[in-house]
Order: structure tokens, then C-alpha cells, then sequence
């Protein structure tokens, strides 16, 4: 379980951003409304968990700050993450098993490459000052409606706010 208690992606950087984003992402209803959100509208599901890690440390997401996480990590995404999803989900429907082994294999290297990216982000935050608030709920809603824009108001929105609110609480 990721530590709130002030030591987080601010002091530990990429790791405890990627254990809060295995926790988060392992609560009922999160790994569904994460790849809604990337498939119907192209959403980065790395930056959203990165702005709500941020909120659960009460860390303030801006304009300037979210445009620096995403250009941060937009030459892995383009060269690495996006063409190795592309290339799993080809061979979703693969029966043979070495093609299925193979997929396997893809899903680990493309893991690999996101949590190289929730290092990145957490660099980002490192290398500038994320601003102070004092509720982590209210953070965490507040980056996540920065980070979704439009879809701050969809089903898998609410299903993100319940389930980080309630990973807080449960810490």
C-alpha cells in the first residue's frame, strides 16, 4: 500500500508513484473506466494516475505543471508504449500459443516502459513545485478535473474519485 504519510512521489519519486498507481488501478471499476478513458477519447492513463497520486499527497496540479508532465513523457509514448499496445492487442485474438506467449512477453516490455514513465512524472514534480491544499479528496478530484477536461463529468470519472477517496481513507 502506498505510504500518504508525507513521503510519497514529492520525496521518493517514480516508485511510490507507480505503487500508488498498482493499488489504485487494482480497486474495482479503475482498470475499466482507465481504458475507457484512453480508448474513447485517447486520455493517458499514466498522467491521470500521476495527477491523482498528486492529489493524494494534497499537490496541486496546474495548467503549466500538466503540460510539462505530458511533454515529459510524450517521445516514450510515441516511440515505445503506443506501438507496443498496438502490437498486444494484434495478437489478442492469436490461438497459437507461442503468439500468445509472445503477447505475454509485449504486455511485461510495455509495463516496463510505463513505469519508466511514472518516473518521468515524478521527476517532473520534483523538478518544479507542485502548489499546497489541504484536503487530499479535493486535491485529487481537482487534478483529476484538470487532467480529463470534458470527461471530468463521466461515469468513469466518478468511478475514479470513489475509488481514490476510498484508497485514502483505507491508508
Amino acid at each position: 500500500m502506498w505510504d500518504y504519510g508525507g513521503i510519497g512521489i514529492t520525496r521518493q519519486g517514480g516508485e511510490s508513484l507507480w505503487r500508488f498507481s498498482l493499488a489504485l488501478y487494482a480497486r474495482p471499476g479503475v482498470a475499466a473506466a482507465l481504458l475507457a478513458l484512453q480508448d474513447r477519447v485517447g486520455c493517458d492513463v499514466n498522467l491521470i494516475l500521476f495527477a491523482l497520486g498528486l492529489g493524494a499527497e494534497a499537490r496541486a496540479l496546474d495548467a503549466p505543471g500538466l503540460r510539462a508532465a505530458a511533454a515529459a513523457i510524450a517521445p516514450l509514448n510515441t516511440a515505445i508504449v503506443h506501438p507496443l499496445r498496438r502490437l498486444r492487442r494484434e495478437l489478442k485474438g492469436a490461438a497459437e500459443s507461442d503468439l500468445q506467449a509472445l503477447r505475454r512477453r509485449i504486455l511485461n516490455l510495455e509495463l516496463a516502459a510505463e513505469r519508466q514513465i511514472q518516473h518521468r512524472l515524478a521527476a517532473t514534480v520534483m523538478d518544479r513545485q507542485a502548489g499546497s491544499a489541504t484536503n487530499r479528496i479535493a486535491a485529487a478530484e481537482s487534478n483529476l478535473a484538470l487532467c480529463l477536461g470534458e470527461e471530468a463529468s463521466s461515469p468513469e470519472a466518478d468511478v475514479l474519485r470513489q475509488a481514490v477517496a476510498a484508497l485514502m481513507r483505507a491508508a
